[in-house]
């Protein structure tokens, strides 16, 4: 799923018409989720701006800044929101809220948008180019979850033949020692392209072996904080001993292929781990 922030100063009417016409574009490439924040809740206003606008997509979260980023009336965060789309939608758009490290529009707005990647600043929702907008989009990291990848391979035409699916998840652990200072987040960077070229070989080449019948790889590039999930592997297989055998496998050879490069953040210090190694 590719995650889109409509983000600026802008009147909220002109954010949301942004947004529809964002949306209107994108569902003609795939089910669209839309998570809208509501800043107005926060100035204590009893009705959420907008609040008589068709949502514009399939699956519709209300959110609201009560300082736990929470959906109205589910307990569900941003995250869990996206968490949630992740496995029905191919686009979410997230009206009124930048996504660090995913790209927005910004509308009428000269501030700068440090954490994600911006694809247009428009003073007008008619401003935006839709399709230059789509295609800039699909070329950025998607949001992918463990269970949307999961639901990826039981969607496969094989699935019928695998009587087991494996997974691993790597994530940033904050100590190796009770004793270590504690790391807040690690950051990755990739050759553009590159890592992905070399991901797909290893993924068809494991997807060819005997009773293997489907393998996802995704690992996140960009900051990623303390107790965070950083890489996943999936295998569908026909028995447990397949799936297993080629997770492990999977893993051990994206961490000795693939060209990503970490820097490691700590309470104290950061460095390159290739340089410090």
């Amino acid at each position: 799923m590719h995650v889109l922030g409509i983000v600026g100063d802008g009147s909220a009417d002109v954010l949301e018409r942004t947004a529809d016409l964002a949306v209107d574009r994108l569902s003609q490439a795939g089910r669209v989720g839309v998570v809208r924040y509501d800043a107005t809740i926060a100035d204590g206003l009893a009705d959420a701006r907008g609040s008589g606008l068709a949502p514009g997509g399939d699956v519709t979260y209300a959110l609201g800044a009560d300082g736990d980023w929470t959906a109205t009336g589910t307990g569900l965060s941003v995250t869990d929101a996206l968490d949630t789309l992740a496995t029905d939608c191919a686009f979410a758009v997230v009206v009124g809220l930048e996504i660090p490290g995913h790209p927005s529009v910004v509308v009428s707005s000269d501030a700068a948008i440090a954490r994600s990647p911006v694809l247009a600043t428009v003073d007008a929702p008619g401003d935006l180019d839709l399709e230059s907008l789509v295609a800039e989009l699909e070329v950025h990291e998607p949001y992918e979850t463990l269970e949307s990848l999961v639901d990826r391979l039981r969607d496969r035409p094989a699935a019928d033949r695998a009587g087991a699916i494996a997974t691993f998840t790597g994530r940033v652990r904050a100590k190796d020692a009770p004793d270590d200072e504690r790391t807040e987040y690690l950051e990755f960077e990739t050759y553009e392209g590159v890592a992905e070229q070399r991901m797909a070989t290893i993924k068809a080449e494991l997807e060819a072996r005997e009773g293997v019948f489907g393998v996802e790889l995704h690992h996140r590039t960009g900051v990623v904080r303390d107790g965070e999930d950083i890489v996943y592997v999936v295998v569908l297989a026909g028995h447990r001993e397949e799936a297993f055998r080629t997770v492990e496998d999977g893993i051990n050879r994206l961490k000795d292929e693939v060209p990503l490069f970490k820097k490691e953040v700590t309470v104290e210090d950061e460095f390159w781990v290739h340089e410090r190694s």
